[in-house]
């Protein structure tokens, strides 16, 4: 009898071993907006005397994130930026590809021309796994 309960306890071990290294492997892990990352180059064109950026905003998680706010402080920028990948919504706020899903492998991309390059810090994101 003792040898089926040390069975049942090793396969036990075993189980919970096996949970632990998908969550470390990041296959159970939790995502959140701190999985969106945001990467800003120079685009090497001027538009009306300033230089132009290219943003891309990209998902790192497994699961989609939607609704996705920057803080953006109205977006200044000389020309125009679209408003499909990114928008007001007041004068702190954006909304990043009009509140959709943002997936792992697919980053929405904008540009716009200012002095200096802005900061867009990720505020929230809804998870949907």
């Amino acid at each position: 009898m003792a040898t089926t309960s040390n069975l049942f306890s090793l396969l036990l071990l075993l189980l919970l071993l096996c949970i632990i290294h998908r969550v470390n492997a990041g296959l159970g892990a939790a995502c959140s907006a701190s999985d969106i990352t945001i990467r800003q180059r120079k685009t090497g064109a001027v538009v009306e005397g300033k230089p132009e950026y290219e943003v891309s905003v990209s998902n790192g998680c497994r699961c989609v994130q939607s609704q996705v706010v920057l803080r953006c402080y109205g977006l200044s920028s000389v020309e125009a930026v679209d408003r499909r990948a990114i928008r007001p919504v007041d004068d702190e706020r954006c909304v990043v590809a009009e509140g959709r899903p943002l997936s792992r492998r697919t980053p929405v991309k904008f540009k716009y021309a200012w002095m200096t390059p802005q900061d867009f810090p990720v505020i929230s994101s809804q998870i949907t796994c």
